[in-house]
């Protein structure tokens, strides 16, 4: 990208003499076109620019509510989104289907507690009733590449999902005073 630009930069420069120096038309004929040609390799090559990789993190909603004197509390949950989320992950939580009623006494969809967690609603699922969440934040961590915020170990899963026993794809974590504590280190 630095190529293009440096000659969209001497072109315009070049175009800008032939223009205002009376002495230089002839120049036109070179610095005009080339600064067309410049602009559109510029723009080219900001269309095949990529955007950064997101760094997906999976967080167990229902798990991670409960880290506060073991009462389900979505500011407990809101406050660990925010702390991934500045150390540069882009979470995504899953729950159970009871989440809602646990802390709204009703059904709460994904997008209406993501509003409250502070997530978009497409970063935010709600299981369907009578669908265990672990076995859905195993697949979703895997099909991501991610790790779990959580401290359920999935014992019942580990056959299916041997990823599980790799050190730190459990990412632990819980309040220490008013402090929220995870161990994001890799092992």
């Amino acid at each position: 990208m630095m190529t293009p630009a440096v000659l969209a930069l001497s072109s315009l420069a070049a175009s800008l003499y032939a223009i205002l120096a009376p002495a230089a038309p002839d120049w036109a004929i070179v610095a005009l076109p080339a600064l067309l040609a410049s602009l559109f390799l510029l723009g080219q090559a900001a269309l095949r620019r990529k955007p950064a990789a997101k760094r997906w993190i999976v967080v167990d909603g229902s798990n991670v509510m409960h880290w506060k004197d073991n009462t389900p509390d979505l500011g407990t949950l809101a406050r660990v989104v925010q702390l991934l989320g500045d150390q540069g992950f882009s979470p995504v939580v899953i729950f159970d289907a009871n989440a809602g009623y646990l802390v709204n006494g009703r059904y709460q969809s994904g997008p209406a507690l993501g509003r409250q967690i502070g997530l978009p609603g497409n970063q935010v699922t709600v299981v369907p009733r009578g669908t265990p969440a672990d076995p859905v934040i195993l697949a979703r961590a895997r099909a991501l590449g991610a790790r779990i915020v959580t401290n359920d170990r999935y014992r019942d899963w580990a056959d299916d999902h041997p990823e599980i026993a790799i050190p730190g794809h459990l990412v632990r974590g819980g309040l220490r005073g008013p402090d929220i504590s995870l161990d994001l280190r890799r092992a």
